[in-house]
């Protein structure tokens, strides 16, 4: 079963709870997803570091229960 946008929302919420998230479904479908997502505990990391720290939050679930996930992250 696909992942909502709430979903998502709560799963990054969990491992940086300061975050400001914004999620778009790209294609309507529930499987294809971007979000842009605003944290302090990406300071001073490179880009890939940061997308890590999100990608991680997902454990087993990326891939599966969540299909496809662009990011944007940004510091405050």
């Amino acid at each position: 079963m696909p992942m909502s946008a709430e979903e998502i929302e709560r799963t990054i919420k969990a491992a940086l709870p300061d975050a400001v998230i914004e999620i778009q479904d790209l294609a309507g479908d529930g499987d294809h997803y971007a979000a842009t997502v605003v944290s302090a505990a990406f300071g001073g990391l490179p880009r890939v570091r940061q997308h890590k720290l999100v990608y991680d939050a997902f454990g087993g679930r990326m891939g599966t229960e969540l299909h496809a996930l662009a990011l944007k992250t940004q510091t405050p």
